[in-house]
């Protein structure tokens, strides 16, 4: 199957039924139907409608090198800076169509699983059948358009052992517990799983140990697998969308991605879905030789300025349903909007014009620019949210719903509430996108999420100073300065 459309997409999560647990009941029927998941995979479905679009087909797909089919542009590994751009245009599409709230748009994934396909022959150095099952698979979701979810945290539990009656010890951290002739038998526990049960399938791959590095670490692997496959369930948080009414939840109605706990109670994955087993140094290798993450933070970047866009685009509304567009002091706060945008923006441009090819033929972005960007975004999206509440105020609570503007109360709404050019029920729609991005729920899980989308502070910082090269450079050049005074 070339590139999918939505209806196939859910379609295929309908019928997948993968057990899944909501509120302590197990979730029966179709999905897309269950207010949890049926505004998100609406969304989705648009995502997928605009790869077959005529206006976005050529911008989104291109031909398969297998069958010559269009196939999902974010599967392609990019050996030009040109196929870096034509990438970049087809992230932005969507980024721009989910205005950045999907952290794990379908695109994610896939330019993940690409860096992993890019580099699988490193994977081959501890059993050919590794790399050639990487190879296999990347082809697989590609000629397939499968969505991928991915576990790579474990839960804090996983730290402990316990000691056990009988002198045994007992550990939460997910291990193979047998290997046989079918493949690997795995128990364990992964978050956060993002909207795991509303993709085709999940990838597996826990962190190996840095400290102690082994062979045959039983706790060490990497796989891929639907789903739905006996012995994997999957318990929801709480649903962030209060509603399905886009005026009264606008955001949290259609871009509310379930965060989930999957469990594995003995899951049998099959040898051909295996890609890492037990040795702690090629995991910590393929992420890092592979350049998952820069090319991950590619795609990252490019929603990040989405989300900007989108944001900037909601305050100067405020601004201007509020009469404060001449204010110097709402100007000031704006302009740190602006500011932060245009540095993301030249930070991409700076990371594509720096690229250059790896080892196994992918061109490489500059990774400083993205580490730059992964580093400021996390810190100044709470700003931005705090700019909407200083610039809102007593609007962004006084948000009467949809049902009020269709009761006796109205001429009263349409007279107290209404805005610089603006009427009551425009005003009140702009002031709850404005809740709803920046104090309900789904934005507060928004916040929080930015904040360690891609580690915590001190992994995103070592990243950065790690691979600035130029340390030496400057130093030297204090150096000189100082040896010329001293002559």
């Amino acid at each position: 199957m070339p590139a999918k459309n939505g209806k196939q997409f859910i379609d295929r999560i309908d019928l997948a039924k993968p057990s899944v647990w909501f509120r302590g009941e197990e979730v029966g029927g179709r999905l897309s139907e269950h207010p949890a998941f049926r505004g998100l995979m609406s969304t989705q479905a648009e995502l997928y409608d605009m790869q077959n679009h005529p206006d976005f087909k050529d911008r989104m797909t291109y031909p398969s090198p297998t069958t010559g089919d269009p196939v999902g542009l974010s599967f392609l590994q990019p050996k030009t800076k040109e196929d870096l751009a034509k990438r970049r245009e087809m992230m932005m599409l969507w980024g721009e169509k989910h205005h950045g709230l999907l952290g794990r748009s379908p695109d994610y994934m896939n330019t993940g699983l690409m860096a992993f396909y890019s580099a699988a022959d490193l994977l081959g150095e501890k059993d050919p059948r590794f790399a050639d099952n990487m190879r296999k698979y990347y082809e697989y979701c590609r000629e397939h358009d499968i969505s991928l979810s991915h576990a790579f945290v474990q839960p804090h539990a996983s730290r402990f052992d316990e000691l056990l009656e009988d002198g045994s010890i007992e550990s939460c951290a997910a291990r193979v517990v047998e290997q046989n002739k079918d493949g690997i038998v795995v128990t364990g526990a992964f978050l956060l799983a993002t909207q795991g049960v509303t993709t085709d399938e999940i990838l597996v791959y826990p962190p190996a140990s840095a400290y102690l590095p082994e062979e045959n670490n039983p706790r060490t692997f990497a796989f891929a697998v639907p789903n739905n496959l006996p012995g994997i369930r999957w318990i929801c948080r709480e649903n962030l969308a209060l509603g399905d009414s886009e005026y009264d939840y606008p955001l949290s109605s259609r871009f509310d991605e379930m965060d989930t706990l999957v469990l594995f109670d003995h899951v049998l994955v099959p040898w051909d879905r295996v890609f890492i087993l037990g040795d702690d140094r090629l995991s910590m290798r393929l992420f890092a030789e592979s350049n998952y993450h820069v090319h991950s933070a590619h795609q990252v970047i490019c929603r990040y300025i989405a989300k900007t866009e989108f944001t900037l685009g909601v305050i100067l509304y405020i601004m201007e349903s509020l009469d404060r567009s001449s204010h110097p002091a709402a100007i000031e706060k704006v302009t740190e909007v602006i500011a932060q945008l245009e540095t993301l923006k030249s930070l991409l441009i700076a990371a594509e014009a720096g690229a250059a090819p790896d080892r196994f033929g992918s061109m490489i972005p500059d990774r400083r620019p993205l580490w730059t960007a992964n580093l400021i975004f996390p810190k100044v999206y709470p700003r931005m949210m705090e700019i909407i509440q200083l610039l809102g105020s007593s609007a962004v609570i006084m948000i009467p719903s949809k049902l009020d503007f269709e009761s006796a109360v109205k001429p009263e709404l349409d007279k107290y509430l209404r805005g610089g050019g603006v009427d009551a029920f425009a005003k009140t729609a702009l002031f709850r996108l404005a809740w709803d991005l920046s104090i309900s729920g789904f934005g507060g899980r928004q916040t929080l999420y930015e904040r360690f989308f891609f580690g915590d502070t001190s992994v995103v910082v070592s990243r950065l100073f790690h691979s600035y090269t130029d340390k030496e450079t400057y130093i030297g050049k204090v150096k000189t300065f100082l040896g010329e005074q001293q002559a």
